[in-house]
């Protein structure tokens, strides 16, 4: 997996996209788009927690004793019979932890960009963050990424392309004032909206899931 969104354009990524919308009770090309803005941003946000010696040592822990990628081993079951209610308050747990007090203007921000509704938007985003650290935990693995130093790396090589840019991008989201306006940018540099978008970014990993 060289970068995060390939999963989005592979067979897993398909069976999440129709999971994940039948939960939700979207359509599987609005729930695609919502993901494809939303794991960006929680990574990039957990990306900027790993900043701190403590939010690497947190993240290392959840990743070692919780989040080891086995979610994904058997994902028929877990969307089966809908998701689980204890996978459902994982996932609120994960989104207080990276998200902290950002989680609403998140929410109402990508679901004026994907015009789904921000309590569609608040249960997609419950279900992609489990989903999301057993990615995360499955490439620690895979890696063989055992230090908590290691984890901003291997956060860096998830979201691909011009990391730098996207990671300042993300920042400003996180940090801004409310109003959603930097999102247009992250959406555009995801869905290749401009003149940068490079074959190993999110733009490219993109592509082919939109047809664009």
């Amino acid at each position: 997996m060289s970068g995060l969104l390939d999963l989005l354009n592979s067979p897993m990524g398909t069976q999440i996209i129709k999971g994940v919308a039948g939960q939700a009770g979207e359509s599987e090309q609005k729930t695609a788009g919502v993901l494809s803005m939303a794991l960006p941003l929680l990574m990039g946000a957990m990306k900027k927690n790993t900043a701190s010696p403590e939010g690497a040592q947190g993240l290392m822990n959840a990743l070692s004793n919780k989040h080891d990628g086995s979610i994904l081993d058997n994902l028929g079951s877990l969307f089966g019979g809908g998701i689980d209610s204890s996978v459902m308050n994982d996932g609120q747990g994960i989104l207080n932890h990276v998200l902290g007090a950002k989680q609403p203007q998140v929410q109402n921000a990508l679901s004026q960009k994907s015009g789904v509704s921000a309590d569609t938007v608040a249960t997609i985003l419950k279900v992609a963050a489990p989903i999301l650290m057993g990615v995360l935990g499955k490439q620690a693995r895979n890696e063989q990424v055992v230090e908590p130093n290691g984890i901003g790396n291997l956060l860096g090589g998830l979201l691909g392309g011009d990391n730098n840019n996207q990671q300042s991008l993300i920042e400003s989201f996180l940090d801004s004032d409310g109003d959603g306006s930097i999102l247009d940018d992250v959406a555009g540099m995801i869905l290749g909206g401009n003149d940068k978008k490079s074959s190993s970014g999110l733009g490219g990993l993109l592509g082919g899931l939109f047809g664009k």
